[in-house]
């Protein structure tokens, strides 16, 4: 079984939820269509009585077939049956059409809940999950959920009819109607015997159908990677068996559904057999006229397919709850951002204090321990460091991307866990050095962080920028349509448009991952350009790969094991030998105007 199961196992967040809660938190979801689930209840109540209604009428006309000749009582029977399928045939239609409403609002509802929940989690959650997993429980899971709705909706009319077809039996033939009754209990008994197996090979699939996903989506993400370096094979081969996996999953749980009827449809022949002796005997015997035998022999061809369904609903129906248990476990799951407040942040002038914070993005490691630096309002600070010396992590706990686990970070003396989370980041104009642009319009991309800024808003804010020159490199200007991602735009151009947004919005506080580093240098001097306008008397973390930002930064800090080891401008910091020295030797020092590689320095290990 370890093959099937291999990464098959439940996310951190997921709970076990009981069939109770779970059957209880679904019925919440139907209260708004209550008036549709009683007109449906109501066209079942009238669907099922023709249904049931048929075999007694076509019994009824073979009895007076047989005994008159009257012609206009056969063609008021035959007419009687010809209406009752005739209503019979409206009412499911309309109960039909009816339960594709339901369904649909209830799935909406599911699904917008869903993606609220996902977008109130805080970073550090799409960090340890993968995206297409998430993904698959927005929408399969939740299109699974849906068949709760289903099968709820026809036990009910299976039940209904069931007991009108009951009614009907024991009317006709007391002793042939018991023979009946007495295989329910059997028939349900195994029916039940699935139910365990069904949920949890249903969670097994569903989470086989995530990882499908997941792999799916990082294998079209990388796609450009995989064929610079022609890697094509080695994805075809990483996915071969994952689906291979997803195949005898699908195959396990098509065996276990596959063996539930045809399993109960056995025990029912086997009760039909006895019947057809019986009730044969009663017919020979007079005691039961042919008419009246044709009658039972069609009602319990009727009861037996209902009632196969009815036992067999709570092992299809573990299908439908192993979805909504991922579906609500995904809702349920909670942010590791800890709010202590809901503190308004208008008016914030940008002062930041890290008092002695430890934070580490896994239990096992640390990258910063008992850290604290202050910077002031207005001030411009640059962050330079090896690869892992804590930077990025800095601007990401700023942001209130990430929650510390230890200390304080405070915003103008007040800690920054008691700020309204949504108005706080609103004060935060955050460049990452490769931005992420929607599909859409250069100005839609612009207007993004203002939604209700007008054209000429959104043209100033981008003239500002590079004087607005880059704009005629565009084939349509603010017009010009992005493709997915941003694709059809440089890296250049994209820092451009992230930079204009920035200014649009007008933040108290600037987190910028240079974004000169992998540029032109015609590109490079107009983001340059537009720095020095958005930096302008606003509060600054930059993490510096340029030696032009360095330069220009109030203040440089020196990091190493998220620990700081110098800080100053640049002038000093150079005056004095140290870590920062070795770092301008190793990367900042070719990018001066006046180096020249045949004097460069030997760099001190």
């Amino acid at each position: 079984m370890g093959f099937i199961m291999d990464g098959l196992e439940a996310e951190a967040y997921d709970r076990k939820y009981t069939a109770r809660s779970l059957i209880a938190r679904i019925a919440r979801y139907f209260r708004s269509s209550l008036l549709l689930m009683l007109a449906i209840c109501g066209l079942l109540v009238i669907g099922a009585g023709m249904d049931a209604a048929l075999p007694f009428l076509i019994a009824r006309g073979l009895d007076v077939r047989s005994s008159a000749t009257e012609w206009d009582v056969i063609m008021l029977v035959g007419g009687t049956i010809l209406a009752t399928g005739c209503i019979s045939w409206l009412c499911m239609f309309v109960r039909q059409w009816f339960t594709a409403r339901v369904i649909g609002d209830i799935v909406l509802k599911v699904r917008l809940d869903v993606f609220q929940a996902i977008l109130k989690h805080d970073l550090s959650f799409f960090t340890d999950h993968a995206s297409g997993r998430i993904v698959s429980r927005v929408t399969s899971d939740t299109e699974d959920f849906s068949t709760v709705v289903t099968l709820t909706i026809n036990l009910i009319s299976q039940l209904l009819f069931i007991l009108i077809l009951a009614a009907i039996l024991m009317v006709i033939n007391v002793h042939l109607a018991l023979i009946v009754l007495a295989m329910v209990p059997l028939i349900i008994l195994i029916a039940l015997s699935f139910r365990r197996a069904a949920r949890n090979t249903s969670q097994r699939m569903q989470r086989m159908q995530a990882r499908l996903n997941a792999n799916i989506q990082e294998s079209i993400s990388g796609i450009a990677i995989a064929k610079n370096f022609r890697q094509e094979q080695a994805i075809y081969a990483e996915f071969q068996p994952i689906n291979a996996q997803a195949f005898r999953v699908g195959i396990q749980q098509g065996l276990l559904f596959s063996c539930i009827f045809p399993l109960l449809l056995t025990v029912a022949g086997i009760g039909m057999a006895v019947l057809v002796y019986v009730g044969g005997q009663d017919v020979f015997a007079r005691a039961l006229t042919i008419g009246s035998w044709l009658l039972f022999v069609q009602s319990v061809n009727l009861f037996w397919m209902p009632l196969t369904s009815v036992a067999s609903f709570w092992s299809q129906f573990q299908q439908g709850l192993a979805a909504s248990e991922r579906v609500f476990g995904l809702i349920d799951a909670e942010s590791n951002l800890k709010q202590s407040g809901c503190a308004s942040s208008d008016g914030l002038r940008g002062a930041i204090d890290f008092k002695d914070v430890t934070f580490g993005y896994s239990d096992q490691k640390e990258v910063l321990s008992h850290f604290s630096t202050t910077i002031r309002a207005g001030e411009t600070v640059a962050l330079v460091g090896h690869t892992g010396a804590g930077k990025s992590t800095l601007c990401k706990l700023i942001a209130r991307f990430y929650d510390f686990q230890a200390g304080q970070l405070q915003i103008d003396g007040q800690d920054i866990r008691s700020f309204n989370l949504q108005q706080y980041r609103s004060q935060l104009g955050i460049v990452p050095q490769v931005p992420f642009l929607f599909t859409g319009s250069i100005a839609d991309n612009i207007r993004y962080i203002r939604p209700s800024a007008s054209d000429d808003q959104v043209a100033v804010a981008a003239s500002q920028i590079g004087q607005g020159t880059w704009l005629e490199a565009l084939p349509d200007g603010l017009n010009t349509l992005v493709e997915e991602g941003g694709k059809n735009l440089s890296l250049g151009q994209r820092q451009l448009v992230a930079l204009s947004r920035v200014l649009l919005q007008n933040p108290t506080i600037i987190l910028l991952d240079e974004a000169t580093a992998s540029v032109d240098p015609l590109t490079e001097a107009q983001i340059q350009e537009g720095l020095d306008l958005i930096l302008a008397d606003r509060t600054a973390i930059i993490i510096a790969h340029r030696l032009s930002t360095i330069r220009h930064a109030d203040r440089i800090l020196v990091l190493s094991h998220g620990q700081i080891v110098q800080e100053g401008t640049h002038k000093d910091l150079l005056q004095s030998e140290g870590y920062y020295q070795d770092i301008y030797q190793r990367y900042f020092r070719h990018q001066s105007p006046s180096y020249e590689p045949e004097k460069n320095l030997v760099v001190r290990l």
